[in-house]
């Protein structure tokens, strides 16, 4: 068990002391502290950036800049009433926030923020000083060597939570949101499935630890990164971005709890602190996938280090740079996409996002057997066999697109033909 566990963590090397108990248990607490900040920041960010964005003023009252509104708010909602309908399910009714909310906690255990990469020996680790026992470990809760499957069985997870609050709530405006997930769920679990698949076939592990080390370092000519999102050719990166919004309910797929139509979606019935759990659930999920994002796509906290008296602290700057990026990028769809209808949702992921990472996998899959069967070719995207293999991967997805085209129409033909016959 000790090799083992030294396998996913150096800090295990020498057995599990009360030295390294203690650690494991303040970087527990640490990481749960450092997500619940996060997401207050992120809740007051996004009401301030939407706010400018849409010429408003946005909260100002609570602390400066209203940076304490967010906590005002969490305050107010702990203490207003708890509600609990009479036809609900009591037990199912009272956990389904917490559904929600423990599986992004669980997927953020495996975010690599910090440590240096480019180290010969144990990468992406920090050593404490002697006097806090001298031990060495990762810059994470967790590293399981099926890391990004725990990310997927998790994402899975969170969904029950909409799906069970919706229907145990004894309603049926609730329950239309509720059926509205599963169906989401549907539509791009798998294109945001065979967009990994591409990672793992470009890294050879799904260890979160691993892939940020397979992206570390110089990449071509010593100036373009070696991250993922190039390496693989932008393609899975996009898929995996709308298919994250679509995970993350947020517009413009927000149709769970699409206002206009479901007067609140599958939250109508919810008062109080379970009420509030759902939205700490959101936005710890939008802070989640977008650590997710950053550590599979662009390389994690792995970059150069520009001072070594302090260089610890790199890693963990350019970790929250792109984070921040990602998070932006989020409040800028919010504040300028319109929200999609349900069937745009479901033919974008089944007709559109799926045949495509489908194909692009299939493609990565050929380039992968033209580099072992020409090694001259040194994984380049612009080798005339790579260059070859593109070429009857795109005559292939043409001919897909066309097929699948022509199924549509001649389905709508019929559909037509059967109005018109009753």
């Amino acid at each position: 068990m000790t090799s083992l566990l030294a396998g996913l963590d150096p800090l295990f090397l020498n057995g599990v002391t009360l030295e390294v108990f203690i650690i494991v248990l303040v970087k527990v607490v640490i990481s749960f502290g450092v997500l619940l900040v996060s997401v207050m920041l992120m809740v007051w960010f996004e009401r301030k950036l939407v706010s400018d964005m849409q010429n408003r003023i946005g909260p100002n009252r609570a602390g400066p800049w209203g940076i304490l509104q967010t906590l005002a708010d969490g305050i107010k909602l702990f203490f207003k009433e708890d509600l609990q309908p009479d036809s609900s399910d009591p037990f199912v009714f009272k956990l389904a926030p917490y559904l929600s909310l423990v599986p992004a906690f669980l997927t953020f255990a495996i975010i690599p923020i910090g440590g240096d990469f480019t180290k010969a020996e144990n990468p992406g680790t920090i050593t404490f000083p002697d006097w806090l026992g001298g031990e060495t470990t990762f810059l994470q809760l967790a590293d399981p060597p099926v890391g990004v499957l725990l990310f997927l069985a998790m994402s899975s997870i969170a969904v029950y939570g909409v799906m069970l609050a919706g229907w145990a709530s004894g309603s049926k405006y609730p329950l239309l949101g509720s059926v509205r997930a599963s169906a989401q769920m549907v539509s791009y679990e798998a294109a945001l499935g065979l967009s990994l698949a591409t990672i793992f076939l470009q890294s050879r592990s799904l260890s979160t630890h691993d892939i940020v080390l397979d992206q570390a370092g110089a990449g071509w000519l010593g100036i373009i990164p070696h991250w993922n999102v190039i390496v693989t050719g932008f393609v899975p990166f996009v898929v995996f971005l709308i298919a994250a919004t679509a995970e993350l309910n947020r517009p413009p797929f927000d149709l769970v709890e699409a206002e206009q139509e479901l007067v609140g979606g599958f939250h109508t019935e919810y008062s109080s602190i379970r009420f509030a759990m759902f939205f700490l659930a959101e936005f710890m999920n939008t802070v989640t996938l977008s650590a997710i994002m950053v550590t599979l796509f662009f390389g994690g906290p792995s970059g150069p280090i520009l001072w070594d008296t302090i260089g610890w602290v790199w890693p963990i700057l350019w970790f929250l740079l792109k984070l921040f990026a990602f998070l932006f990028t989020f409040v800028w769809f919010r504040a300028t996409l319109p929200r999609f209808r349900y069937d745009q949702l479901m033919d974008l992921g089944w007709k559109v996002l799926i045949p495509i990472s489908l194909g692009w996998f299939l493609f990565l899959a050929g380039r992968n057997v033209v580099d072992d069967r020409w090694p001259n070719t040194n994984g380049s995207l612009f080798s005339k066999e790579v260059i070859i293999l593109l070429v009857i991967t795109i005559a292939i997805l043409a001919l897909g697109a066309m097929l699948l085209y022509s199924a549509i129409r001649n389905a709508a033909n019929k559909r037509e033909l059967e109005e018109v016959t009753f």
